[in-house]
């Protein structure tokens, strides 16, 4: 259950019960173990939300496409529902549902508030059990409508699944627009799933890997508008934008520590090594975390900031390395065939993401942290630069496609890889954690 008191957004959320369902034991709940190597979609019926015109319709609809594409729920085409619901607040006919397979089923409700704000409400039932699973209620402006939906997805996904969602987030990227040998490029945020596009940056200064901090709607990114790569802070919110520093011979911007305090980075210094520094944000100070004559790039702080994974070619060519947060024990823990580069934690602790280029093809794959059972999830030409949602269960990436590159998501299976819809060419994904 999520409040929010911002200015910009008004959403509060009650808990709904129902009285009148007999309980049954919990062990006869409908629910979807996520752990399991392949996960068989869950049928779900998901019915428009009844009041508000189209909105109700509009709402229910965002809500199965954020469930569908996530690879865990199958919603079932609405020409087959038998019943019609009418009173989303009472209980369903569960048979008429069985019938048509569907292993839970979601109703719900929108209306308008006096104070002009939008009031929207939903019930999960088990179909099977014939009980109802969850339900509440949420307040909002007209400017989060989408907003509402997917906090619906998220609760439904947490439900069904034990796992937190991740559909009530935002991606920011480089749009990229014009021709190949003269691309405007712009810094944009958006919707995990493509929608309300807003562009951050006028498209005047090249922008280039831009980075969400774990905790808050701030990221860095990195702007030629100088002519030299400066890296800058940026409040999502309010705009406001903060430069960090000038950074001769960087090539990628900095990613924040767990706690947002501190950011990590590969510098060039004057020696002509490029090394792991890593700066507080408060005081501007710098620590370097390796003095190696190799080429140390890439860092990525582990979860609990006790760890960096990063790249490093010190072996002959580009492979993975884990080392305290202090630089201590720089371990190599990648053996494999290839080049391997833009490793990343998983939020979850338990795996690093990272690019592959072997043999004329580029992959994105998963590994432990300690280098073993790497698993490639994606094969193409010309894709890179993966990051996690927050739940740790999905990656996007971008691939170079049809002459410019566009978004991509795949799950950690493999087998669930999704198009992000974007007007223009797309690269550089970043995923914000879940908003508040």
């Amino acid at each position: 259950m999520r409040s929010f008191l911002k200015p910009l957004l008004t959403i509060a959320a009650m808990a709904l019960g129902m009285t009148a369902i007999v309980p049954v034991p919990a062990w006869a709940l409908v629910e979807l173990n996520v752990n399991k190597g392949n996960v068989e979609p869950l049928p779900i019926a998901i019915t428009d939300f009844q009041g508000g015109d189209a909105l109700g319709a509009q709402i229910s609809q965002i809500v199965a496409a954020d469930l569908k594409r996530s690879g865990l729920f199958a919603p079932i085409d609405k020409s087959a529902f038998i019943e019609k619901i009418t009173n989303p607040d009472a209980a369903p006919r569960f048979d008429d549902w069985k019938v048509i397979n569907a292993q839970a089923l979601v109703t719900g409700s929108v209306s308008k508030e006096a104070d002009g704000r939008i009031r929207a409400q939903y019930r999960l039932w088990d179909t099977f059990a014939g009980q109802q699973m969850a339900g509440e209620q949420f307040f909002a402006n007209d400017a989060n409508q989408r907003r509402v939906a997917h906090i619906i997805a998220d609760a439904i996904y947490e439900r069904l699944t034990g796992e937190k969602g991740y559909f009530d987030t935002r991606i920011v990227f480089i749009d990229e627009s014009g021709a190949k040998n003269a691309r405007k490029k712009r810094l944009a945020i958006m919707d995990q799933d493509g929608a309300n596009v807003r562009y951050l940056s006028d498209g005047r200064s090249i922008v280039l890997t831009p980075r969400f901090s774990p905790n808050r709607q701030e990221i860095t990114y990195m702007s030629y508008e100088s002519g030299q790569p400066r890296v800058y802070l940026l409040q999502i919110e309010t705009g406001q934008r903060e430069l960090v520093g000038n950074f001769p011979g960087m090539t990628f911007a900095p990613r924040f520590s767990p706690d947002g305090q501190k950011v990590i980075m590969s510098l060039l210094r004057d020696d002509g090594n490029s090394n792991i520094f890593a700066m507080d944000l408060r005081s501007r100070s710098t620590t370097r975390l390796t003095n190696s004559t190799a080429i140390d790039t890439s860092p990525s702080y582990s979860p609990d900031g006790s760890k960096v994974v990063f790249t490093s070619d010190r072996g002959g060519r580009a492979q993975i390395y884990v080392m305290g947060a202090d630089g201590s024990g720089q371990t190599r823990i990648s053996f494999g065939d290839g080049v391997y580069s833009t490793p990343v934690w998983s939020p979850r602790g338990d795996l690093i993401a990272f690019t592959k280029q072997t043999g004329g093809e580029f992959q994105i794959g998963v590994m432990k942290t300690d280098g073993s059972g790497e698993r490639i999830l994606s094969s193409g030409f010309q894709q890179e630069g993966p990051t996690w949602a927050p739940n740790g269960r999905v990656l996007m990436f971008f691939r170079d496609s049809n002459g410019g590159p566009k978004l991509v998501s795949v799950d950690l299976t493999g087998r669930n890889e999704q198009p992000i819809p974007t007007a223009n060419f797309a690269s550089d994904p970043a995923w914000s954690p879940l908003l508040e």
